[in-house]
């Protein structure tokens, strides 16, 4: 499948997905009354969502579960809910030759570049983050924090390994959560 398929169903997944689960969770309706509307106590729904705020700038709205293997070593990974993450998911699954640059970050070349339109504010990277980097279209892993915060730089989510293991690393392969890792 082309990137650009790839990139019209991973926009249009989440959309259905929502129109989903809004008809089947949907009740009879009720009326507001002002206690209802108060800002004194958030009612349960409110409480999750605010639960679920990003705690940091590598993260997004919205943690997006993916299966990942350095060296075909399986290890914990989320991208975040930002369009290039999602534009990312979309190439799924992609197995890259990693090669070190600065002795801070593991990089490879994607098939093809991202979407960088509507992307997330800069943020300085973090060791363990997954980022994309803009103008060479690639990937980046880092082991050690990274530069100042750059709009070239986006960060697409985080791998939890040591940074000796993600230093070491030479292949990666990622998947959706929803696939097995190959």
């Amino acid at each position: 499948m082309n990137c650009a398929v790839r990139r019209q169903l991973v926009r249009v997944a989440p959309a259905a997905a929502l129109l989903l689960a809004v008809t089947a969770c949907s009740g009879p309706a009720k009326e507001a009354t002002p206690a209802a509307t108060s800002s004194a106590s958030p009612s349960p729904g409110q409480q999750e969502t605010q639960a679920s705020a990003p705690s940091s700038a590598s993260e997004g709205s919205t943690a997006m579960g993916i299966r990942v293997a350095l060296d075909g070593r399986p290890v914990e990974a989320t991208l975040n809910d930002s369009p290039p993450a999602r534009d990312f998911a979309a190439l799924l699954p992609l197995t890259l030759d990693l090669k070190d640059f600065h002795g801070t970050e593991r990089v490879a070349d994607l098939p093809c570049k991202l979407d960088t339109s509507r992307a997330p504010e800069p943020a300085e990277a973090k060791a363990g983050d997954i980022a994309y980097y803009a103008p060479w279209g690639n990937l980046a892993l880092f082991y050690r924090d990274g530069p100042a915060p750059s709009s070239d730089l986006l960060i697409l989510g985080h791998l939890d390994v040591s940074a000796d293991e993600l230093r070491r690393a030479t292949r990666v392969t990622v998947a959706s959560a929803s696939r097995p890792l190959t």
